[in-house]
């Protein structure tokens, strides 16, 4: 499939059954409220996807499913997180022969790889196939720090082609822009940065709490690419207290709990995680609660957010 990096990809969550298997009705369920409020791609086995508690098999039900569900009208990209090149080359190969459009790659996870081992693992990886790689820059997480200079020793590398930048750091989309101008397309990985991003040029936003507010994360994206300054600040403003979620440790019970109170989602985790409970449950469930009931009765107007996407297909 070709498609352009730009618009807004969930990083979408796994959801689980209550006794720890894969629970693809509720996977289903999140899924369709991604496409219905109208999003750009789907990534599959992020952070938020669990992606270190997560088989083979269980990688292969997921891509295979989805894959199917959105029967080609949006890409469907799978993220690659492993210790060892060949590791990473065989995984990126398999998603390849199972047929999934694009890759998010991490650095080499665990060991910290120096500038030129992380740009050799990379290289190594995107000449491995010929799927298009959107490069996840997360230094505060992941501890490996993707500078310009080694985005412009894989200049070479045609099929890496984007970036997630989560570096929490806004200037560098700019600081991207400005050196390579398109040739690496900018999205936001950092929800509460979402707005500044789009507006200093990122193309797009790998999003988190669009897994519980698809429409009001869709509908923020197009009214900031379509210049409507003073809508995007209110739905900016009301969102930001859920966009902070995403900045936690914990960002995958967080949103697992907020989909599983907006109804599109389980709060259900993989161990080592374990559910929240008590007075911490209680504070997140207060913050999302009062979130829904603050929210404009505007933004929830389907026919608002369908015209400002209207507005940004056209540029």
């Amino acid at each position: 499939m070709q498609f352009e990096w730009k618009g807004v990809f969930p990083a979408i969550t796994t959801q689980f059954t209550a006794d720890d298997r894969l629970d693809l009705q509720m996977f289903d369920k999140n899924l369709s409220a991604q496409l219905e409020a109208g999003i750009h791609g789907v990534i599959l086995g992020g952070t938020l996807g669990e992606s270190s508690t997560l088989t083979k098999e269980e990688k292969e039900i997921l891509i295979r499913f989805t894959r199917e569900k959105v029967a080609g009208r949006i890409p469907v990209i799978l993220n690659i997180a492993e210790g060892s090149t060949r590791a990473a080359i065989a995984e990126a190969r398999w998603a390849e022969q199972l047929g999934v459009d694009g890759l998010m790659l991490l650095p080499p996870m665990r060991y910290k790889a120096d500038d030129r081992e992380t740009v050799q693992f990379f290289r190594e990886v995107a000449r491995s196939v010929d799927l298009p790689i959107m490069i996840y820059n997360n230094p505060v997480d992941y501890r490996i720090m993707v500078t310009p200079d080694m985005f412009d020793q894989l200049m070479d590398c045609e099929n890496i082609q984007a970036v997630k930048d989560s570096t929490r750091d806004v200037t560098n989309v700019t600081r991207m822009i400005n050196r390579f101008g398109n040739r690496y397309r900018m999205l936001c990985g950092v929800d509460t940065l979402a707005m500044e991003s789009l507006l200093m040029g990122a193309s797009g936003w790998v999003g988190g709490l669009v897994n519980a507010f698809p429409q009001e994360t869709l509908l923020l994206y197009h009214l900031i690419l379509s210049a409507q300054r003073e809508k995007a600040l209110e739905v900016h403003r009301w969102f930001l207290p859920l966009l902070e979620l995403d900045l936690s440790p914990k960002l995958v019970q967080y949103i697992k709990l907020a989909a599983s109170v907006t109804g599109i989602g389980a709060a259900y985790v993989r161990a080592p995680r374990l559910p929240l409970v008590g007075e911490e449950k209680a504070q997140i469930l207060a913050l999302i609660q009062n979130a829904i009931t603050a929210e404009p009765a505007w933004m929830r107007d389907r026919q608002i957010l369908h015209e400002a996407a209207a507005i940004t297909s056209e540029k």
